[in-house]
């Protein structure tokens, strides 16, 4: 017998942005923590990832990933 788990949005949407730090990171070849830091002091986990998840997350990895890496460079983060 097969069971089902439905997550609550809001779990879906965190899983979305870890992953999100998680592809970025590889992308840029740096530790995932300096990546959330980065986001953490641009507030573009909470003003960015979340508020747009739902446009976000219909686009291709490649695509969210480099929007992400515009996004912390337009904000002055050096990766």
């Amino acid at each position: 017998m097969e069971y089902l788990v439905e997550l609550p949005q809001e779990a879906i949407v965190m899983g979305f942005a870890a992953s999100c730090i998680e592809h970025v990171a590889r992308r840029l070849h740096v530790p995932y923590r300096t990546v959330y830091d980065s986001l953490k002091r641009t507030d573009a986990i909470t003003k960015y990832i979340i508020p747009h998840y739902n446009s976000l997350h219909t686009q291709s990895r490649e695509y969210v990933t480099e929007d992400i890496i515009e996004y912390l460079r337009n904000r002055g983060e050096k990766l």
